[in-house]
């Protein structure tokens, strides 16, 4: 006889004056049909757009301790909107053995064709990833073509001594270099150490 997989059921809504029982209800009624343990999970007032949330940051910690066997949500905005921070935590819900179930898009990792389902999201995720480091590079080379500068601005010479009186931090305000900066090349050019 197998165990009773527990099901984390998550909710959440953007605003305090949202209310997410209607979420809830189908989710309860999903997991009692499918003979699971519910384990509520509700962030309310919470941006989707927030990867840290109290509710799904003890639902993630939980999976961890291998306390949950499935995630049930409503949607798949209701877990995050999103797409790269929404794929890793289904990844990472995926190492740890944890399925994942949207009711809305049909979503159901617990059955074959819901592990393709997700495989699917994971590489167009990575498809996503890969088109955006081909735009990078290609803006680059348009901009080395076009005699842009590109990376960190090289060091200029500056004058390695400071005005006698003159702090750290004014050296480094003049210079437009950190206060680090300013006293390495200050102590380099021979100068006693100035004082903030």
């Amino acid at each position: 006889m197998s165990l009773e997989k527990r099901a984390a059921i998550y909710a959440r809504v953007s605003t305090v004056d949202q209310t997410c029982e209607n979420q809830l209800e189908e989710l309860r009624r999903y997991v009692s049909a499918r003979g699971w343990k519910p384990f509520d999970y509700v962030d309310t007032g919470v941006s989707g757009a927030k990867e840290r949330r109290p509710a799904l940051n003890r639902l993630v910690a939980d999976a961890k301790r291998r306390n949950l066997d499935v995630v049930v949500c409503w949607r798949l905005d209701r877990l995050g909107r999103n797409l790269k921070h929404l794929i890793t935590l289904l990844k990472e819900l995926q190492v740890l053995g944890v399925d994942f179930v949207s009711l809305a898009e049909g979503i159901d990792a617990t059955t074959p064709a819901g592990k393709l389902q997700m495989h699917i999201l994971g590489a167009i995720a990575e498809f996503e990833r890969a088109r955006i480091a081909e735009r990078v590079r290609a803006g680059l080379e348009r901009a080395r073509r076009s005699g842009t500068r590109l990376g960190r601005p090289r060091n200029t010479p500056l004058p390695m001594n400071a005005p006698a009186g003159v702090t750290v931090r004014q050296a480094a305000a003049a210079w437009g270099v950190s206060k680090s900066t300013a006293a390495r090349r200050i102590n380099a050019g021979g100068a006693p150490p100035l004082m903030e």
